[in-house]
């Protein structure tokens, strides 16, 4: 069968295709990506496909960056700052307004009106017609803000029925607003859950403020578990789809995070994502302040292992800030400030928009078949060895970045059953008015030396030569191909260099996770 070559009805909507990497095939049926989760558990957090789950669940979670590791390649979201006032108050968090340099949850440049957010969002999708998703997480609680934020979605559902509308809440208010979330179809909702046991929770939540009054310590702790709890027990029962985000704080709640996860997934949540804690002192929260340490890499994969084998795990979140625009790991706000959007023309193109779509279902399926090929290789291997391998991307689910351009490197890990993205590691960039910068070249591998290799569009001999004295292998003969056939096929010739004595699989060094990372900057 011949490939047909789909001309989009605009082709200026479709200028970062060639940057993602996205080519046009034969159109073929998505069937998903063979991955069945265990447990009674679908598999969604490492890129599960139709085959996977039920058909009204994939329909919700194929185009959503944040529900499905495999559309957070292609598809992009953002946020909108409507909600200023939150109801309770963490350890972990300093809401800024008027900042542009970090990127974490409850950080702005801008707070919107509803009528500006529908306005932002219209601009948005007119130029990126890969944004499928609209997010209401802040920077304060959409729920402690309900009027604007459901104000907000009635305004984008008029004008842009396509795309998908989500919130993300603390809980607090959530059972009284349950119905109202029904009512607007939003079918996305996030709830960041931490505990379910007071005693831990007085340590994160310093108080609350619920029915006209504050309650703090334990008091405040229980009443906000049992908030959380029931709501997402009311949504579950409404058949919305629920995500629990969870901060892993070392030495607080990190070993009652298990318990939290059982909890959640008896209560019908869909996908779990355990979070590091951001701590810096410059954010001037308490626990920065305070000297409370974030988990290493490690600890964090480790609690994320042990809780997979319950329900499904997210773990390509980014974190982002509460006006985020663009591909997960990308920040592109800065083109559409209140001063720039009275110079784009709003276009809002369904035909185009559905085109994208289309070429990214073709590209799925062949990027599906390459891995199944190179899977069915290296499951002919007998090994138990793991590995994990970084990779420099620039989206499209391809090895397409260069590596002094990098922001951040996804790293998978690679054994005989396949490869499966376990995270991403955000770094400084490297390469700075063409020159390299030996300072941001140790943070980054400080940032992957838990990793046998890197995986680069391309790379210079200076970095390359860093990296191998600290027993990470550069690799750049994968250039723009599929990341998952590119991890297959240096695993197996990884195996092979092992089995002949050339290479020692000793087990790597601990990573760091980086705190404060900025935002991309544009220009």
């Amino acid at each position: 069968m011949s490939a047909a070559v789909i001309e989009p009805p605009r082709a200026k909507n479709f200028q970062r295709l060639k940057t993602l990497g996205l080519s046009v095939t034969s159109s073929i049926q998505h069937q998903g990506c063979g991955s069945k989760g265990g447990s009674g558990k679908s598999s969604c957090g490492s890129g599960a496909g139709a085959g996977d789950l039920p058909e009204e669940i994939w329909e919700k979670v194929k185009n959503h960056p944040c529900y499905s590791e495999e559309a957070h390649h292609y598809y992009a979201r953002m946020h909108v700052a409507v909600a200023p006032a939150c109801n309770i108050q963490c350890n972990y968090c300093n809401r800024k307004y008027d900042c542009a340099n970090e990127s974490r949850p409850g950080v702005v440049s801008e707070k919107l009106t509803p009528e500006e957010a529908a306005n932002k969002v219209l601009a948005v999708a007119s130029l990126i017609p890969q944004m499928t998703v609209l997010g209401i997480a802040g920077p304060g609680d959409p729920l402690a803000n309900p009027d604007k934020t459901f104000k907000t979605f009635e305004l984008v559902a008029k004008k842009a029925p396509d795309i998908k509308l989500c919130l993300s809440t603390n809980g607090l208010a959530l059972p009284d607003h349950v119905k109202r979330i029904k009512d607007f179809n939003v079918d996305h909702v996030t709830i960041t859950i931490n505990m379910i046991d007071p005693e831990v929770g007085e340590k994160i939540y310093p108080w609350v403020f619920y029915k006209h009054k504050r309650y703090k310590g334990r008091d405040a702790a229980k009443i906000l578990s049992e908030r959380q709890l029931e709501g997402l027990e009311m949504l579950t029962s409404e058949k919305i789809l629920c995500k629990i985000n969870s901060v892993m704080i070392p030495g607080i709640n990190d070993e009652h995070l298990v318990e939290v996860n059982k909890a959640v997934k008896s209560r019908g949540a869909f996908l779990h994502n355990i979070m590091p804690l951001i701590s810096a002192p410059e954010h001037g929260t308490y626990f920065g302040l305070t000297g409370q340490r974030g988990p290493t890499a490690q600890e964090l994969k480790a609690l994320q292992d042990k809780c997979e084998g319950q329900m499904n795990m997210m773990r390509h979140c980014r974190q982002c800030r509460a006006d985020a625009v663009g591909l997960l790991g990308e920040d592109r706000s800065s083109e559409f400030t209140k001063e720039k959007l009275s110079s784009i023309e709003l276009n809002y193109d369904l035909q185009a928009r559905n085109a994208y779509k289309l070429q990214v279902e073709q590209e799925r399926q062949k990027r599906m078949a390459e891995r199944e090929k190179e899977l069915q290789e290296v499951a002919k291997e007998n090994s138990d060895l793991k590995i994990l391998v970084a990779v420099a991307t620039k989206g499209g689910g391809k090895v397409n970045e260069h590596f002094g351009h990098a922001k951040e490197f996804q790293v998978y890990e690679v054994s005989t059953k396949g490869s499966k993205f376990i995270g991403h590691r955000r770094v400084d960039l490297y390469c700075q008015g063409g020159y390299g910068e030996d300072d941001a070249l140790e943070t980054v591998i400080r940032a992957i030396r838990d990793c046998v290799a890197v995986f680069v569009a391309k790379i210079g001999s200076c970095p390359k030569e860093a990296l191998q004295k600290a027993g990470i292998e550069p690799v750049d003969h994968y250039a723009f191909e599929y990341i998952e056939k590119a991890a297959l096929g240096y695993y197996k010739d990884y195996l092979r260099r092992v089995n002949e004595g050339l290479v020692d699989p000793t087990k790597k060094a601990d990573a760091l996770i980086r705190q404060g990372a900025l935002i991309a900057q544009n220009g």
